[in-house]
This record gives C-alpha cells, sequence and structure tokens, in this order.
C-alpha cells in the first residue's frame, strides 16, 4: 500500500527556533561560563540545551545524582572528567558523549591545563531554572560554595553525596 503524503496546508503550523553564534543566554557559574540555547519554551519543557566553557584547573559540582531528568554531555573542546562516585573517573574527551540517567550519581571537573567545553542536553528542560537560581545566589566574583550547590540543587529534583 502506497504512503500518502501530506499536502503543506495540512501540516501543523509549529515554528523551528535557531539560535545563533552570537544568541543564548550567558550565565557565570563560578569557573564556568553557561550559554543556555534552549530552556524549554520551544518544546514544551522536553528538551534544554546549553554550552559550557570550564575553565582549566577548576572543580565542578559536589556529587550529585538527579532524581527526575536526564542530562547528556557532548564534550567539544579540550578533556572534562566525569566522576561517578564508587566507579572512577571518566576522561571524556573532544568527541566523547556522556549520558547521565535519573538516579546516576556523578559530578564533573576540569582538572587539565586548558580550557574545556561542552554541550549539555536536560530532559525535561526544567533543569535550566537550576542554573538560573544558582546565579542568582552566587556572590559576584566568588566561586559556588557547596552551600549554595546544596540549597539550588535541592529545589530542583538533585540530591547531593556525601563522599
Amino acid at each position: 500500500m502506497p504512503v500518502k503524503g501530506f499536502k503543506l496546508e495540512e501540516c501543523p503550523n509549529v515554528p523551528v527556533s535557531v539560535v545563533t553564534k552570537e544568541g543564548g543566554k550567558w550565565l557565570p557559574l563560578g569557573p564556568a561560563k553557561m550559554r543556555i540555547l534552549e530552556d524549554g519554551s520551544n518544546t514544551d519543557n522536553r528538551v534544554g540545551a546549553a554550552e559550557f566553557i570550564i575553565a582549566a584547573k577548576s572543580a565542578g559540582p559536589p556529587p550529585h545524582w538527579h532524581v527526575m531528568h536526564d542530562e547528556t554531555f557532548l564534550v567539544t573542546q579540550g578533556t572534562i572528567r566525569f566522576h561517578v562516585p564508587g566507579k572512577g573517573d571518566i576522561d571524556a574527551k573532544a568527541g566523547d558523549y556522556v549520558v547521565v540517567p535519573p538516579g546516576a550519581p556523578h559530578t564533573f571537573s576540569n582538572p587539565f591545563e586548558e580550557e574545556a567545553r561542552m554541550f549539555n542536553t536536560f530532559t525535561p528542560a526544567f533543569y535550566c531554572n537550576y542554573f538560573l537560581f544558582l546565579q542568582e545566589i552566587q556572590e559576584e566574583g566568588k566561586p559556588i560554595t557547596k552551600e549554595q550547590s546544596f540549597e539550588a540543587m535541592s529545589r530542583y529534583a538533585t540530591l547531593i553525596i556525601d563522599e
């Protein structure tokens, strides 16, 4: 049986979103910078996406796990160390892709000599609000404290692990 195509006027009228190289919302987050590319407003909160620039020789967030959302990380420059509590470290290099499902303990850092970049997704997108909140409570020009991380994570279904 042949497959019937649709006429353009029969298709949904849903816009396509493009974020230019200069676009997105930049957030300073301690030794990292984040550019929100998709906050869920174009995907009915199904997917959020961001680019991170992580300074050389910098720590990341405390070890944690997410109750409600998946994260993926595509390293696009340098090397990012993913620490998986109880299972060791993974040094992900440019081109490597890391998937962190709900319930998987993890954190990341850049202990290396070169700046690193990664593309990060959140499913669902509500976790983008965690970073916006974290920026609000962070003291300008200072690193994010463990207490600030805990406060922000506790609001977004993310639990810190004591190691």
